[in-house]
């Protein structure tokens, strides 16, 4: 009989070391095993890479609209463009969709009640109009309750699928549902960490009623930074603390560096803020646009990293994106990476980021 890796739900075996679901034949017979990968992640914070053909994901989100279930869709509200699903709808088929906003513990003095408002709208827009939304935060244990009320209400005795991109923090929100639950004593906590695609094949969940809660692997979006560092870089770009936001005063001919990966220049305008909301670990660098190529060129890898001297190599050149910002408050995003808010008294700005990853401008968030 098959035997499933209890954090990452991959199918274990014990023969080839360097594939997917290995333990030592020795551990096959314990009550709860978890594979050599997922050892490694939970006891040294240290991840193998999965490749994970694309194939297999749109085989486990057909199963979806085969049944009569509840999707519970999780993005980033970090990352909120960047870990969007936007063709959901068409696999899930007329199932209702619960739209939880995780990782609130990122932004502690806000107004929930507009952010509401925006999350809403902004789902309207990427074609989703989800039954209700639910905002927590998986790493800190808020919401979780109003999280599995929500659940409870509108799964209506059926089965539960959590979805979304990579590194949203499906797995880490279960385990909190666990904990509530008080079922860590008996049931095993899933595989967690700040790596994409941490889940690799489908974890099943009992449900005291006979139902089941299943956590999926992460979609991945291909247009988000962390697909172009390396794992040691996203420590860097992924906020782990309350982000203190950056404010930066320009003048027109001015541009900012956020790190190697990204940069912004403010071509024409009146002088005017720019907010950054990125990690607080990333080093943004203000310079004149006359001096910006020559800075990058001679200081990549060093003052503007990430990336770092050994990522160089694969590092694709920055590709411009062109925008003119009218009246109304708006975020420059970059995809994985964060946005600069704009005030919207009136810029033309270029944004560059590595080719493939998504730059955006969007309605102001804050």
């Amino acid at each position: 009989m098959a035997v499933f890796c209890t954090g990452c739900g991959v199918k274990l075996q014990s023969e080839n070391p360097e594939q997917p679901g290995y333990v030592p034949a020795s551990a096959m017979e314990r009550e709860q095993v978890i594979c050599k990968r997922c050892f490694r992640i939970k006891h040294y914070n240290d991840l193998t890479p999965v490749p994970m053909d694309k194939n297999d994901f749109l085989q486990i989100l057909h199963r979806i609209g085969e049944t009569k279930t509840l999707v519970v869709k999780i993005v980033d509200l970090f990352d909120f463009n960047g870990s969007w699903l936007p063709g959901l709808m068409r696999f899930v088929n007329f199932n209702p969709v619960l739209l939880v906003a995780n990782k609130t513990d990122l932004f502690p003095h806000v107004n929930w009640g507009r952010i509401e408002q925006w999350v809403r709208l902004q789902a309207k827009q990427g074609g989703l109009k989800p039954v209700d939304v639910v905002f927590c935060s998986g790493e800190k244990g808020t919401g979780i309750k109003t999280l599995m009320e929500a659940i409870e209400k509108h799964r209506q005795g059926g089965d539960v699928y959590v979805v979304g991109a990579t590194n949203v923090g499906k797995s880490t929100i279960i385990n909190q549902m666990l904990k509530h639950a008080g079922a860590e004593e008996t049931a095993p906590l899933l595989t967690t960490s700040r790596f994409p695609g941490t889940t690799l094949d489908m974890i099943k969940i009992p449900l005291d009623d006979g139902q089941a809660l299943y956590d999926t692997p992460g979609v991945i979006n291909e247009h988000q930074m962390a697909h172009y560092i390396s794992h040691e870089e996203l420590k860097v770009i992924l906020p782990t603390k309350p982000v203190k936001p950056k404010i930066y005063q320009l003048h027109s001919a001015q541009t900012l560096f956020f790190g190697g990966l990204a940069r912004l220049d403010f071509n024409a305008g009146e002088r005017q803020s720019f907010v950054c909301y990125m990690s607080n670990e990333l080093l943004v660098h203000r310079t004149k646009l006359e001096k910006a190529d020559q800075l990058y060129v001679q200081h990549l890898g060093e003052m503007l990293t990430p990336p770092g001297k050994k990522s160089l190599q694969e590092w694709k050149e920055l590709e411009p994106h062109q925008f003119s910002i009218g009246e109304e408050p708006v975020d420059i995003v970059f995809s994985g990476l964060g946005w600069v808010a704009v005030k919207g008294t009136g810029a033309h700005l270029t944004a560059y980021a590595p080719e493939g990853v998504g730059v955006y401008v969007r309605p102001s968030l804050i």
